[in-house]
């Protein structure tokens, strides 16, 4: 039995490894337990190799389009194998920087899938470790849905998207959430028939209603095909391809289908039913504290009910870290969580919706859209979305939506006039550089304000 320590974290992903450096720094003794890498499904299989992904996209584009700003330059092709070797490079970079720094905080990494086998004890192959406060923190990984046999070739989930050894040439994404609306877009770029299907009305479906339309009719501009409000009733693959059928008969076929769901949580096997772990759905039921119902057992990440983010796991194993050491931190906010989909344009928001913020307000609600035809950076990287925002009646800013390339790097100060409660009148008085992108939120808060300058209000 390893000697009892004072933190001991289930999971090394971001949630996991952020409580075990946090923890460290506060003087804390942490063991980490982690069945495979360091940094866990973003750094690896999730948002950094995907975001290669997508920048090698970009390339693609702006070889095909160089025409269009006076530059001749020619797209010979994808080089898959290269793409990946290029995403592997930077996951390999960062994994190496992430391990240095653990063992550099003199956190000991217990390799192997730990259980939790009684009152904060976790047994990693047939060796108990005990602690005075265990952490939760084993994700996600890829859902399915009855009747898709996903094999891994025909058939596959974003994990094995991201090893292709070439482009598919036709594809169809079966989901229209973050996952697949990136994949889709990555493929276009790179020369495929791409398909959307998703049950739901619209993409994104999280997502405000406007920033969903804009990003549909982007999509369709591309050549993507969408097929929304329409559920699959089956998919069969043969040597050939794959043969979509959706509920009303309608067949789709294609190289590939990309089966792009959503995640759900890794909690199955680990033993925490036997331990009397608060379970729903499988997401482990915590407070808003991240406390589990069992003493001294918290859970931060995936595995907790809410927006499944890399950066939602690592302000809560931060969180908890601090918690722990009695520093009594804010609970974390979750409508004040940025949310980016790196698609092609981006769409990225923080706070409510419209309509949530309708369903909360009343009739209190007043929205202001800006259009980035206004916006010089913009029309210098043609592109073309909006800044919509969404305050109470003379009141706060509690929500911000955009869509636009490149509008994922406003979040930042989005998120600071959302976590500011800023009133427009707040803003207006800032000072934005020209030409930036960000001026269009400073605009829209000029006109929000009552002074609009370059919308008409």
């Amino acid at each position: 039995m390893g000697a009892v320590v004072d933190v001991l974290i289930l999971g090394a992903g971001s949630g996991g490894y952020a409580c075990a450096l946090r923890a460290a720094q506060l003087g804390m003794d942490v063991r980490l337990v982690e069945e495979a890498k360091v940094g866990g499904t973003c750094l690896h299989v999730g948002c950094i190799p995907t975001k290669a992904l997508l920048h090698a996209a970009e390339i693609a584009d702006a070889a095909r389009e160089s025409e269009q700003f006076g530059v001749r330059a020619t797209l010979d092709g994808i080089d898959a194998a290269g793409v990946v070797a290029y995403a592997d490079g930077v996951v390999s970079r960062l994994h190496k920087g992430l391990t240095g720094l653990i063992s550099g905080r003199g956190i000991e990494v217990v390799p192997g899938r730990g259980r939790l086998t009684g009152p904060r004890e976790v047994t990693v192959d047939g060796t108990a470790y005990t602690a005075d406060h265990v952490v939760l923190a084993t994700g996600s990984e890829p859902r399915s849905i009855p009747g898709i046999e996903v094999d891994g070739e025909r058939i596959i989930t974003s994990e094995h998207a991201l090893r292709l050894d070439e482009v598919p040439g036709s594809a169809i994404v079966l989901g229209g959430g973050v996952i697949g609306c990136e994949f889709a877009s990555v493929w276009r770029s790179f020369g495929a028939e791409v398909t959307v299907v998703e049950a739901l009305p619209r993409l994104l479906p999280p997502e405000d209603e406007a920033s969903s339309k804009a990003l549909a009719r982007a999509f369709r501009k591309r050549g993507i095909g969408m097929r929304t409000g329409s559920p699959v009733s089956s998919a069969v693959a043969d040597t050939d391809g794959v043969t979509v059928t959706l509920e009303g008969g309608e067949e789709l076929r294609a190289d590939l289908l990309l089966v792009a769901v959503g995640r759900g949580p890794r909690t199955a096997g680990l033993g925490l039913d036997e331990q009397g772990v608060a379970l729903d759905r499988g997401f482990v039921t915590v407070d808003d504290r991240l406390r589990t119902n069992l003493p001294g057992v918290w859970a931060v990440g995936d595995i907790t009910p809410g927006l499944q983010l890399a950066h939602r796991g690592f302000a809560q194993g931060i969180f908890v870290a601090e918690e722990i050491a009695g520093l009594a931190p804010a609970a974390i906010d979750e409508a004040g969580i940025p949310r980016i989909t790196y698609s092609r344009p981006e769409v990225a928001s923080v706070g409510l919706t419209e309509t949530a913020a309708r369903d909360r307000y009343g009739d209190g609600v007043t929205t202001l859209t800006y259009d980035l035809a206004g916006n010089g950076r913009s029309q210098i990287l043609k592109t073309q979305g909006f800044v919509k925002l969404v305050r109470v009646t003379d009141g706060p800013v509690v929500g911000l939506h955009l869509v636009g390339d490149r509008v994922g790097e406003l979040i930042a100060e989005a998120q600071l006039i959302y976590g500011w409660e800023a009133h427009p009148d707040d803003v207006a008085p800032l000072v934005h550089a020209h030409p930036t992108q960000s001026e269009a939120l400073g605009e829209a808060h000029l006109a929000l304000a009552g002074k609009p300058l370059h919308n008409h209000g």
